[in-house]
């Protein structure tokens, strides 16, 4: 057992070298190396499988003996100062090391499909095994410091992951946006850990709560102060997971290749800042009002996350939204202290968003067939539609990830979310209703979602006739430009839909042309490898492949049995426990104010939570349903709202009018968040900086000039006077005598 431990040191670099190696064979055999480049995902898949397998182990391990491991050794030593690192096992710790090991592997094996035709094939990997790395070594840190390295390394592998891409702007632009805003919470969290350090001398966690708690208790510390640096530490979560108001970035991360969206904005990394507060609630419940804050955020990100989903049109910004209001059901739960439950949610919510998240990626991979690769095309919920039929796994996927995040029983997120909903009654009424309004509407939206992919009609179109008035949608390569010529040139294909009296003529030409399954592929050639990545060819919506439908079904398996872990059983003493709080018990008994773990389970209140809460997911789901249904006349009913208000303007007074209309808009625009910072906090920056350059530039730069050219001009008149000839010199001295002379003998003269 004590070796097991002294072991899992190596978890968190058992990937990094892969990144190494790819580096340096690229470097010394770059052909070889993009010949056999399958093996280096190969090694990838099955160094994070080894993590896995060692991670599953000690959790047993822990599950058994309930024991929390940690070693440490001394980096650097300067007087008083000792910069330690380590190594920590704990369950929370092998939760999210399985955690991420798990969606890992899937989406690896998905990616290797899915970014096969991309001439960055490789260096996604690199980046993928190096934000593996860094992830474990997050969730494996001892110490404050040690979590900030890490941290700070995640969010430099989120920035080159979300501009994957960078020769498209819109990527490249989120990339940056995503970075700057994580740095402003990465500062407070910087001054957060510099401020506890100032107040305890030491980083690791169990002198932090023990020496914190201490003085908290004894009133021996500045309350303000200690609030304060609570708060900065609070920011960086924040920031990492795309809470209120440093959420902004999030939902341009989707601009990034879909597995990367699954991976690093759905399961793990946005999951970082639940880890860091469910890691430091020992030192934060002790201080009430930084709980208060933190349910507070928790339940506004909820709030703001489900509205703006509403009128997202986007299918990966849709489900950005939806993890920004699951992350806020999870620090909502911790805030209220429920620390089990909300890591309860945490895993439930991982595995169903990484299953919708790599749904909606093979469903653009098939319409990229169609559309080419344009994400606001093969993205567009709009040019969706009728994808039951041409891709019945993937659909089957989807629903089962959607009803699991609407609360639907027996899947993974009804356990969890029924749990928030029950203690939110008990922390604040205000609260509970606000959790149990956002439960309908994310019922609502996320069926919206299913109902606009998969029912009805297929509704891609090139050509659209309207009376006499025609118009085109061409589709837009990643390296071509936009146009007819483009299109024509880039496709074999173009597909025609004629609409005309609200009668459809067959949607694909007689005379079916072979376009290649890939839309990346169409334009520039991004290998030369002979016979490698080849595909079945297909001119319309198709079902992805086996090896991207094999890690979806796996988290379909996942999102269906997941919630067990939370369903109590009857231990031998007749109590009944639940496996995850078993496993979390040495972690729970850290909390100063820990909830009783072995506890009777109340089935009939049990039961009557959990109809109150399936009826409100059922209501969202009919709402939905009834708005959403199949639509075969006009494309414009697809908007939000559009043809409910249509259907009913005329029963519906004029404020009941401005209210939808206001909704729809606030969610379209996404809350104005955008144009706010924009207009407040962009361009006030760039006054200020405009004003600070013309202060260096023209004050201090001009003085410091000024000088300079005085300076100048003195010394040319003088070279001439220093011209070496005694006469000249005699003749200055002469002067110079007969000019202080003449100005005495006028003051004596006015005297």
């Amino acid at each position: 057992m004590q070796y097991t431990y002294q072991y899992s040191r190596i978890i968190p670099f058992i990937l990094l070298p892969v990144p190494i190696l790819i580096g340096v064979a690229l470097l010394l055999f770059p052909t070889a190396t993009k010949d056999l480049r399958r093996m280096w995902v190969f090694l990838s898949i099955f160094l994070l499988s080894l993590a896995m397998i060692f991670s599953t182990y000690l959790l047993i391990q822990e599950k058994n003996n309930t024991s929390i491991y940690l070693s440490i050794w001394s980096w650097t030593i300067n007087n008083d100062f000792s910069l330690e690192f380590g190594y920590l096992v704990d369950p929370l710790t092998s939760i999210m090391v399985i955690l991420i090991t798990t969606v890992g592997i899937m989406v690896l094996i998905y990616s290797d499909n899915y970014m096969s035709h991309d001439q960055g094939y490789l260096r996604f990997f690199v980046y993928m095994s190096f934000f593996n790395t860094s992830m474990l070594g997050l969730v494996t840190s001892s110490n404050l410091i040690q979590i900030y390295f890490f941290w700070e390394l995640v969010g430099m592998c989120s920035y080159l992951l979300i501009g994957f891409w960078f020769t498209r702007p819109t990527a490249a632009n989120a990339c940056q946006k995503a970075f700057v805003t994580n740095r402003v919470g990465d500062f407070g969290l910087l001054l957060g850990i510099l401020g506890f350090y100032w107040i305890t001398g030491s980083l690791e966690f169990r002198d932090l709560f023990e020496v914190v708690n201490n003085l908290v208790y004894n009133n021996e510390v500045n309350f303000l102060f200690a609030s304060l640096c609570a708060c900065l530490l609070f920011a960086g979560a924040i920031a990492k997971s795309a809470q209120f108001p440093l959420h902004v970035w999030l939902p341009d991360a989707m601009e990034g290749p879909t597995p990367i969206s699954a991976l690093i904005h759905a399961a793990t990394m946005v999951a970082a800042g639940i880890f860091l507060i469910a890691r430091l609630l020992p030192l934060l419940i002790v201080l009430p009002y930084i709980m208060n804050l933190i349910a507070l955020i928790g339940i506004i990100t909820l709030l703001l996350g489900t509205t703006l989903a509403l009128a997202q049109k986007d299918i990966k910004r849709g489900l950005a939204y939806s993890t920004m209001s699951q992350l806020g059901y999870m620090m909502f739960a911790l805030g209220m202290g429920s620390y089990r439950t909300a890591l309860f949610h945490l895993i439930t919510h991982a595995y169903s968003k990484a299953l919708l998240f790599l749904g909606s990626g093979s469903i653009i991979h098939s319409m990229e067939t169609i559309v080419g690769y344009s994400p606001d095309k093969s993205q567009s919920l709009v040019l969706m539609g009728g994808l039951r039929k041409r891709a019945p796994i993937t659909k089957t996927s989807f629903l089962v990830g959607t009803l699991s995040l609407c609360g639907i029983p027996p899947l993974g997120c009804f356990w969890s979310k029924d749990e928030i909903l029950t203690d939110s009654w008990l922390y604040s009424p205000i609260f509970a209703i606000i959790a149990c309004s956002t439960a309908a509407l994310t019922a609502f939206y996320m069926f919206r979602i299913y109902l606009l992919t998969f029912e009805g009609h297929f509704n891609v179109y090139f050509q659209t006739y309207s009376g006499k008035k025609k118009r085109s949608v061409y589709s837009i390569s990643l390296w071509g430009r936009e146009g007819k010529k483009g299109v024509e040139n880039n496709f074999s294909l173009l597909l025609l839909l004629i609409r005309n009296n609200d009668k459809r003529i067959p949607f694909f030409f007689k005379q079916k042309k072979r376009v290649n399954s890939n839309g990346r592929s169409m334009t520039v050639p991004f290998f030369t490898i002979p016979n490698f990545g080849t595909t079945n060819i297909f001119d319309y919506p198709h079902e992805s492949d086996n090896t991207m439908l094999f890690p979806m079904l796996i988290l379909v398996l996942f999102t269906l049995f997941i919630g067990v872990i939370g369903i109590p059983f009857v231990n031998p003493k007749g109590l009944q426990l639940d496996i995850l709080s078993k496993v979390l018990t040495p972690s729970i008994n850290l909390l100063p104010q820990n909830k009783k773990i072995f506890s009777s389970w109340d089935w009939y209140e049990f039961i009557t939570n959990a109809t109150f809460s399936v009826s409100i997911a059922s209501c969202g789901i009919l709402i939905a349903s009834f708005l959403y249904k199949p639509v075969y006349s006009s494309l414009e009913n697809f908007y939000l709202f559009n043809s409910f208000v249509k259907s009913i303007s005329n029963k519906l007074k004029f404020v009941g009018e401005i209210i939808l209309y206001g909704v729809y808009a606030w969610a379209s625009n996404r809350g104005y968040f955008d144009f706010f910072y924009k207009a407040f906090l962009t361009h006030v920056i760039r006054f200020f900086a405009e004003v600070c350059n013309f202060f260096d530039r023209r004050i201090i730069d001009g003085i410091a000039n000024g000088f300079g050219i005085v300076s100048f001009l003195v010394g040319e008149s003088l070279k001439y006077v220093g011209g070496g000839r005694i006469s000249s010199y005699l003749l200055v001295y002469l002067l110079s005598i007969l000019i202080f002379l003449l100005i005495c003998g006028g003051n004596l003269f006015f005297l």
